[in-house]
């Protein structure tokens, strides 16, 4: 499903499409367990879109990558 949310680091607005379903993602909201536990076939990246909206360009952008 394609998700739109704010960043939490910019304000930009960003999309990514994220292979989640909508009863899977209010399970998580819900139930306020860990998101690696509610989500654990996520990528790394993709859960922490879904947790403040920053995308991995934005996240390297502003924190750097590993391989700099």
């Amino acid at each position: 499903m394609e998700i739109i949310m704010a960043s939490s680091a910019t304000g930009n607005v960003n999309k990514m499409f994220i292979n989640v379903t909508e009863e899977q993602l209010s399970h998580y909201v819900e139930s306020g367990i860990c998101i690696q536990d509610a989500l654990p076939h996520l990528t790394a990246e993709e859960r922490e879109f879904l947790m403040t909206g920053i995308t991995p360009v934005e996240w390297n952008e502003i924190f750097g990558s590993e391989e700099e």
